[in-house]
């Protein structure tokens, strides 16, 4: 997979899983969707693979929606959890057109008690040609990287310490603010400027603040998509 992201929540098992599977849950603390719904199933379908529709709002462009195919295993004999998904995008301003991805749900014992180990793993193709590789490259892979990493870090603020993901979002913004300001007030002078700016750039964020940096982001060498993946159709 392409993105890798990784995180450890202090949380159990079952209330990690329902705010990642279900949709309402799930599209409150991901940044990287403004909607996310099932589909009705289809009369006399199983527990199996259900489709979902996503949707990315970002004002003052209209909505670039897409649709997936998801499946989850709860029950595994290692007391694991894992589930797997493959999307696509027909509308022509979304730069990603199909791609495909796994989170992983590993208990473990640690240095300040129980938690999950909660990961993922993802990749995607890029449209428009050439130059869509490019921008994909340069831009867009790097800010879906950091979204996500700043989504699981904000889910872990919400499982953790209860800080609700709009909650969390209000604290960033403000501290995004601060950081600004900071910049402005020492821009009279170049010396106050460089460490106006070094400041914003390395003062650690609150921990009650969602970030990106607190998440792994380079995979282990054995690190490989579960065997759910293969199963699953396009959408």
């Amino acid at each position: 997979m392409g993105l890798y992201v990784e995180t450890r929540v202090r949380t159990d098992l079952d209330t990690l899983w329902e705010r990642t599977q279900d949709p309402a849950e799930h599209q409150r603390w991901d940044l990287r969707f403004t909607e996310i719904a099932y589909l009705p199933a289809e009369p006399g379908a199983d527990d199996g693979p259900r489709r979902f529709r996503y949707a990315v709002r970002v004002p003052p462009f209209p909505a670039v929606a897409g649709t997936g195919v998801s499946a989850g295993e709860r029950h595994r004999a290692g007391g694991d959890r894992v589930s797997a998904l493959r999307f696509a995008s027909p509308h022509p301003l979304s730069p990603l057109a199909e791609g495909s991805g796994y989170w992983r749900y590993l208990p473990e014992d640690g240095e300040g008690g129980a938690g999950i180990r909660f990961l993922t793993g993802y990749d995607y193709r890029p449209r428009w040609g050439r130059f869509g590789r490019v921008a994909d490259r340069l831009f867009f892979r790097p800010l879906m990287g950091w979204a996500t990493a700043w989504s699981f870090d904000r889910l872990r603020l919400w499982c953790e310490h209860g800080l609700t993901p709009e909650r969390a979002r209000t604290h960033w913004l403000l501290e995004l603010a601060a950081r600004a300001l900071l910049v402005a007030l020492c821009a009279g002078h170049p010396l106050t400027l460089a460490a106006g700016c070094a400041a914003a750039l390395l003062v650690p964020p609150s921990p009650r603040t969602p970030a990106a940096r607190r998440c792994l982001r380079t995979p282990p060498d054995r690190s490989r998509a579960p065997r759910l993946l293969a199963t699953l159709e396009r959408p």
